[in-house]
């Protein structure tokens, strides 16, 4: 939302214009959908059922540039502040899940991952090319203008994150806080609701699930095997397919596009899950994951999936990364040959739940206590709930 400044819960003469007065405020910035999905189906959640906190939202200058990111905030029902009026305001706390634009928040930055940890599974920086010099991510660029700190804390999944922290950012190493990874603990705590996930994608029983995993970019699963989705219909008529994609693919081509491309294969019964939720209920159901180097396949990977990549570019992942770890663990599709044989010898791996976090089961718990903590405020005496994800809704099918 841009121009004019809205008459909310913050700025001049708000407590003249609030009922529930003398609340902390808390502003979670969204600068692309990916950060803003985060946020709210894992971290805001959190503050819930506290009368003591006002939670408001900001689509950030970066924000404006991917289409759909201003009407995914709409969508959640909260206050949407002009991006210049959330930039005026001093806010007791600040969520993010991206770099971009921190340094025009003000209040106490929570920055955490919005996908798989803050390390980067690339070797080169999408906007610097391969021309950089890699780095591991966590990097002083990220986090530092003008020799400001910009993070008051970085939520991290995992103590090599830390070790990463200390070495590109020394500086910055103080506001490191391993929290474990909230998205992994949901699906952990998952796991016993299969069944049901498997019912809401109409999954009947003695049928497997197999689900396409891709992220974004032209080195993807859909940006390299567009035909994938089609040939294990063709493939695997007893079973079913399911589409994951990354929220950027929806955000670049539009939902109209996607629906368009696919339109014939979801006339076949291909299960397209919409990216605001639904992914890591699917993973959790699914037999199989063809996917890439993307978070969702890490992800599956962890929670025991049984994973094969359908691509990979191995000329820019970063050895040593989760990236890195499903593909030394996982194997590779031949596409040129029949599918459905491949299927048969691929087995669970050992998870990679320890390389995704090192604290599991307390990312809840220990989110809220830093939240409560920047926000200089009493936890609430209820504990902090590790809830399981919702079920699945596919994408329907638009008869146009």
């Amino acid at each position: 939302m841009t121009g004019q400044w809205i008459r909310g819960p913050i700025g001049p003469d708000a407590d003249r214009r609030v009922t529930v007065a003398d609340c902390r405020t808390v502003l979670v910035m969204v600068p692309h959908p990916a950060a803003g999905i985060r946020l709210v189906s894992d971290v805001v959640p959190l503050l819930r059922n506290d009368s003591r906190v006002q939670v408001v939202f900001s689509v950030t200058d970066t924000g404006r540039w991917w289409q759909g990111t201003e009407e995914y905030v709409q969508r959640q029902g909260g206050v949407v502040v002009p991006w210049q009026q959330a930039a005026q305001h001093d806010f007791d706390l600040v969520l993010a899940a991206a770099y971009n634009d921190l340094d025009q928040a003000r209040g106490p930055v929570l920055l955490l991952p919005h996908g798989a940890g803050h390390l980067a599974s690339r070797k080169f920086s999408r906007h610097a090319g391969s021309n950089a010099v890699p780095h591991r991510g966590l990097s002083r660029e990220s986090l530092t203008r003008r020799g400001r700190v910009l993070p008051a804390a970085i939520g991290l999944t995992h103590d090599d994150e830390w070790d990463a922290l200390r070495s590109s950012c020394p500086e910055a190493s103080h506001t490191g806080v391993v929290v474990g990874d909230i998205c992994l603990d949901r699906m952990v705590a998952s796991l016993p609701l299969r069944g049901d996930y498997r019912a809401a994608l109409g999954v009947p029983d003695g049928a497997r699930l197999v689900t396409v995993s891709s992220t974004w970019a032209p080195d993807s699963t859909f940006g390299r095997r567009f035909s994938l989705c089609r040939t294990l219909l063709d493939e695997l008529p007893d079973d079913r397919v399911a589409l994951v994609l990354h929220p950027n693919v929806w955000t670049v081509h539009g939902r109209w596009q996607i629906q368009a491309w696919l339109y014939d294969c979801m006339a076949a019964g291909l299960l397209v899950i919409p990216p605001e939720e639904g992914w890591r209920a699917t993973m959790i159901a699914s037999d199989y994951v063809l996917g890439d180097h993307g978070s969702t396949t890490q992800y599956a990977a962890a929670v025991g999936r049984s994973v094969a990549l359908a691509s990979f570019p191995e000329d820019n992942v970063r050895a040593g990364s989760l990236a890195d770890a499903v593909r030394s663990r996982f194997p590779r599709l031949d596409l040129d040959l029949p599918i459905a044989p491949q299927l048969l010898p691929i087995r669970a791996a050992d998870r990679l739940s320890g390389l995704v976090s090192s604290r599991p089961g307390t990312a809840a718990a220990t989110l809220r206590a830093t939240m409560y903590r920047l926000m200089d405020l009493s936890e609430p005496v209820h504990r902090a709930i590790t809830a399981p994800v919702p079920p699945p809704a596919p994408v329907r099918l638009e008869q146009t």
